[in-house]
Order: structure tokens, then sequence, then C-alpha cells
């Protein structure tokens, strides 16, 4: 049976276990084995000693995968946990197939509420309330995740096991 890696921000939710255990039982029913990063038998010592024993942890997980599948919904602002970008990146350094979700596909400049951007007319280009250039490549996320993910669904972590399927 394939393995997948299940990455995202749901390990900060105060159910955190439960929702593993779900996403988990997901895999099995589609025919996997779900790898969920609190599955990990970590021994807590110091605070940065256990993050780092969790970081290798979670790279042993992603090495055992077959399939990474993440949650890139937005995480405290416009973009995805950068916990998970970075799982993501180095799934795909080593080869792995890696699939998304959201629950907002639309390209990234419209998702940018009016109020949130203005026409920069110096550069014809819209930029935020920062001045900072708005990516406009018709993608739901930063051009470095959006074109090397094999695929982004548009739903749930359900919906990309149907997809793999």
């Amino acid at each position: 049976m394939k393995k997948i890696y299940i990455a995202g921000p749901d390990v900060f939710e105060k159910n955190a276990i439960q929702v593993g255990n779900n996403l988990s039982e997901l895999c099995t029913k589609y025919g996997f084995i779900g790898l969920y990063p609190l599955d990990n038998k970590i021994e807590f010592s110091t605070k940065k000693e256990t993050a780092k024993k969790i970081y290798e942890a979670n790279i042993d997980l992603i090495k055992q995968s077959d399939i990474v599948i993440a949650n890139i919904n937005d995480f405290r602002g416009k973009e995805a946990d950068s916990g998970t970008v970075w799982e993501c990146g180095y799934a795909i350094a080593l080869g792995k197939e890696v699939y998304a979700y959201m629950d907002n596909t639309n390209s990234y400049i419209n998702r940018f509420n009016p109020d949130e951007k203005h026409l920069d007319k110096d550069i014809n280009t819209l930029v935020d309330n920062n001045n900072l250039i708005i990516e406009d490549f018709d993608l739901p996320i930063n051009l470095m995740l959006g074109i090397s993910i094999k695929k982004i669904v548009q739903g749930s972590f359900e919906d990309v096991l149907k997809v793999i399927n």
C-alpha cells in the first residue's frame, strides 16, 4: 500500500489528534496508509530540542511516504502555513508526488478584496496595501507551489484522495 504524508496546519487545531485520526481513516478507506505528523512519539525536553526532534521525525515520515497531500489553505494571512510549504518543497525535491487542496482556488490576485489592492500607475500593476506587487500568474498560490504541485484541488483532503484514486 502506498503511504501518504498528511501535511498542513491541522496540527495546530485544538483537536489535532482527532483531525489526524480522521484523515488517516480516509486514507485507509481509499487504500492508502496515512502518516500524520502527530503520529510521531516525541520525548519532550527543552523547546529547541523538542522542535529539532519534531523536525527530524517529520522528515522521516516524508521520506517514508510515496505521496504528500497538503492543506494549503490560507493560514494566518493570505498564504499557506510556512511549515507546510517547506514540507511540500522537500517532498518535491525527493521526487515525491505532491497534491494539495484549498477551499478557494481562484487566482491569487482575485483573492484580494478591492480595499486590499490598488493600481500603481507608475508600473501599471496591482499592488497590495504595503505597495508590494501582487503575483498575477492565474494560479491560486505563489508560482513556486502553484507550478510544482502535481494538482491543487478545490475542496477537501478526501477530494484529493478521489483524484488520486
